[in-house]
């Protein structure tokens, strides 16, 4: 089984839109139950499956597949939950962690948050100045809910 520890927090400004090139990625939702999640993403010209298991604290299990890009483009368009999450994601490393930092569009523009994948739920990484409060624990932060309530309808 693979596992997905990860800590998310909101930005603050766009000092950090300089520190990397954004990459556009289309998401979707075949299960968004809570402990059942499976989603098909397309990031530039690759394709993947993910399933992610129930969430405890700030780790959860986690399987990913790469599927053909053909095939996930019409899980995307006709068969995912919609609206689909669209953003432009930044991969930023500093020291020995790098940050995901997420720029949403649609009905959640306004919302960008950033995430970290640790190796255990302990590690020690070095806080970027353009980190707001954490979100981890805030389900409403999840890509699985923003479809559904998006950021805009707060």
């Amino acid at each position: 089984m693979g596992l997905e520890i990860e800590r998310k927090f909101l930005v603050l400004g766009d000092d950090w839109k300089q520190l990397a090139e954004p990459v556009f990625m289309r998401q979707g939702y075949l299960s968004s139950e809570a402990g059942r999640v499976v989603r098909v993403r397309v990031e530039g010209q690759s394709a993947m499956l993910t399933i992610k298991g129930k969430t405890i604290g700030i780790s959860r299990g986690e399987w990913e597949y790469a599927i053909p890009l053909a095939d996930a483009k019409e899980l995307l368009d006709g068969v995912c939950q919609q609206p689909l999450i669209e953003k432009h994601r930044y991969r930023i490393a500093i020291d020995e962690v790098v940050w995901e930092v997420d720029e949403f569009f649609g009905d959640n523009a306004g919302l960008v948050v950033a995430e970290v994948e640790l190796t255990s739920a302990d590690q020690v990484f070095v806080k970027p100045s353009w980190l707001g409060e954490e979100v981890s624990h805030d389900y409403r932060y999840a890509n699985a809910n923003l479809f559904k309530h998006p950021f805009s309808r707060w």
